[in-house]
């Protein structure tokens, strides 16, 4: 055979631009989350690409292209049969159609950020490119079923991103949202992403390589009607993205009475997902419609899902890629200018869309739902408590910051536990005296029991008690101390080792001397209220049982004075009415 190279080049500059989606990807779930997780949030935009590059290699793509397929020559994948790759080679195709692959897997990190174990992420990543994936892809792109219906999604708006989408909402669902989302009243708390930047510039690197992820698609340039298609191609994604971010812009400044700019940046994704099935068959005129209800549609999901179906998605994944490829692939039978309602085409190619929408949601869910509780029921889904508050760069991976040098862990005293929290967990057994004392040792500084002065100071029964204990155990501890009647605290965000010097971690082979973890410093000061029932509901609050449960100090307060009236001593505290 002989190749026609401007359309293997075309082809391959195409599959290196959807590579490089991985790092918009990467960008954008980091910045919309919490930086104690931004590591986590890299290593799994990372390795989803590593592990499903083997895996649909060896297995997915056979799925999806070649039936059942058999091992052909050597190192050959699960391929072939008789599949015509017309004017390409074969590996040109093959890594063309990985790439893809890897972005349906990776849409699913970013729902399900900020809780869930590594190793069960590695899982359930795995099967999405062996298996899930491949099977919906054959129905569409490899001669299935659908295909023979005369379904159309010509880049993906349903074979990739509402595969990735409804996967994204199944596993969001699964988990449960995150510690502090929902209060005791269910409604939904902001937990703002860390890094607006960071999420602008993945959007914008997203956007810059759609124009592979579709224009590419058409894997040819070597003819004046395939140079007519990417065109339009080009002019219609790019179309639709920025209708679909004036839009999101319109709403939310309506409804939050400002300009919302994260929802903006998704709103340019929403735009470009809702294109994908169809920007080889609209016009600019149906691809502006297209972006017009995307961006509408892109704010409502959003709502729906944070505040009525309260499935926690940090960074609207289920929204962009489920909801708006869901419609997208449908909006191909209301716009395109052959066969589209809009169009004079009547109901035929609507109703053939709708299957396939309908199908393939249906696969995707009952095949993520078995596979997600198969890992929560097994290796585990979700982390411990512990783990999600301190975050899962420190516990999942040994990285104390991905900012080294930087402050990264903020005590907002909202992360509550309760009834609309459930991890799953059992509730520890309680500790013994013993234990307790043995876990939570008090040091007394400047106190001398029955003497009159201590260090030529006058006892004045008033005490500070300085508590050094785990993050994760602040808002437990906030609690012990207010049910106390202790209503004045000072909270610092500090970093420290005790004697073991932190867990021993290394960073690129080489042992690091001592890892400083984050701990939290809460410091009150009593009078009225007995100093040894501080003690004794501080350690109560932060016993775990492990090494780093923290420690407390108790010194004695020479004098206090309150500012706004000149009180003095017990008269400036006031901490029982």
């Amino acid at each position: 055979m002989t190749y026609v190279s401007v359309d293997v080049m075309w082809t391959l500059i195409g599959a290196a631009m959807v590579f490089f989606m991985q790092a918009g990807f990467s960008l954008c779930e980091a910045g919309l989350t919490r930086a104690k997780n931004t590591g986590n949030i890299l290593m799994k935009n990372l390795m989803d690409f590593c592990i499903g590059t083997p895996a649909y290699w060896l297995v997915g793509f056979g799925i999806m292209f070649g039936g059942s397929g058999a091992l052909v020559g050597g190192f050959d994948p699960f391929i072939l049969g008789d599949y015509d790759f017309g004017s390409l080679p074969k590996w040109c195709y093959v890594i063309f159609q990985t790439v893809f692959c890897a972005t349906a897997a990776t849409i699913v990190s970013g729902s399900m950020a900020e809780r869930t174990k590594f190793s069960s992420y590695c899982v359930y990543s795995a099967l999405i490119s062996l298996v899930v994936y491949p099977v919906s892809g054959h129905w569409i792109w490899g001669g299935g079923w659908l295909a023979g219906l005369g379904f159309h999604d010509f880049a993906g708006s349903c074979a990739v991103h509402m595969v990735g989408g409804v996967a994204a909402c199944i596993g969001a669902a699964t988990l449960g949202p995150r510690i502090g989302k929902y209060g005791k009243d269910g409604k939904p708390r902001a937990i703002p992403g860390h890094n607006l930047t960071a999420v602008a510039l993945g959007v914008f690197i997203l956007w810059f390589c759609w124009f592979g992820f579709n224009g590419c698609s058409t894997v040819s340039m070597s003819s004046d009607e395939a140079v007519l298609s990417a065109s339009l191609i080009f002019m219609n994604t790019n179309m639709a993205a920025a209708v679909a971010t004036c839009v999101v812009l319109a709403v939310t400044w309506i409804l939050y009475k400002k300009p919302d700019v994260s929802m903006c940046l998704n709103g340019a994704l929403a735009g470009l997902v809702a294109i994908t099935a169809g920007c080889d068959v609209v016009d600019p005129f149906g691809a502006f419609f297209i972006g017009l209800a995307a961006g509408g549609l892109v704010v409502a999901s959003v709502e729906f899902f944070d505040k009525i179906a309260k499935i926690d998605d940090p960074v609207g994944a289920v929204s962009v890629h489920g909801a708006c490829g869901m419609f997208g692939t449908l909006a191909v039978g209301l716009f395109a200018t052959d066969g589209g309602l809009f169009y004079g085409g009547g109901f035929k190619m609507l109703g053939i869309q709708a299957i396939g929408v309908l199908s393939v949601a249906a696969w995707a869910g009952i095949m993520m739902v078995i596979i997600f509780q198969l890992i929560k029921h097994t290796i585990g889904l979700r982390v411990e408590q512990e783990i999600e508050i301190d975050g899962l760069d420190l516990h999942e991976h040994g990285l104390a910051s991905a900012y080294s040098g930087f402050a990264i862990h903020d005590v907002t005293g909202t992360m509550d536990i309760n009834e609309n929290t459930d991890l799953g967990e059992d509730n520890p057994l309680a500790a013994t005296p013993a234990q307790l004392n043995a876990a939570v040792p008090v040091e007394r500084i400047g106190l001398e029991n029955g003497a009159d002065t201590v260090g030529g100071l006058v006892q004045t029964g008033m005490y500070k008690v300085a508590v050094v204990a785990k993050l994760s155990r602040f808002d437990k501890l906030k609690k012990a101390l207010n049910d106390l009647g202790v209503t004045g605290m000072t909270v610092t965000q500090v970093m420290g080792c005790g004697i073991q010097k932190g867990a021993g971690e290394y960073y690129r082979g080489v042992e690091m001397d001592a890892t400083l973890l984050p701990k939290v410093k809460i410091e009150v000061v009593v009078s009225k209220i007995p100093v040894d029932d501080v003690i004794a509901a501080a350690k109560k609050a932060l016993y775990t049982g492990h090494i780093g449960d923290g420690k407390i100090f108790v010194f004695q307060v020479a004098r206090v004075v309150k500012i706004r009236t000149g009180e003095e001593n017990r008269d400036a505290l006031r901490d029982v009415e």
